[in-house]
Formats: C-alpha cells, structure tokens, sequence
C-alpha cells in the first residue's frame, strides 16, 4: 500500500557546546578561571 508521508511526527535535533551557550564575559567564566575545580573528580570518582 502507497501512502503519503508527513512531517509532523518528526523532532529536529540541534547541537550546542557550553561555549556557545554562555557569553564570553559571563560571571561563570570568570569563576572556572579562577578556580581549579578539578578536585571535584576525585570526590565522586564513586558515585559513578
């Protein structure tokens, strides 16, 4: 059986990195420049 198809029940996916999405003078890049969060990793490496 020949049907038509529509477009309705399609989603459109979209890409975005961080550094797209928070402008360059933002308060957030200033705090992760400031501070050396890489500590963190070590504090969770358990609760993955």
């Amino acid at each position: 059986m020949l049907s038509k198809s529509n477009n309705e029940g399609r989603f459109q996916v979209s890409v975005h990195s961080l550094d797209e999405l928070v402008p360059k003078h933002h308060l957030v890049r200033k705090i992760e420049n400031a501070i050396d969060f890489s500590f963190i990793y070590d504090l969770v490496r358990d609760k993955y």
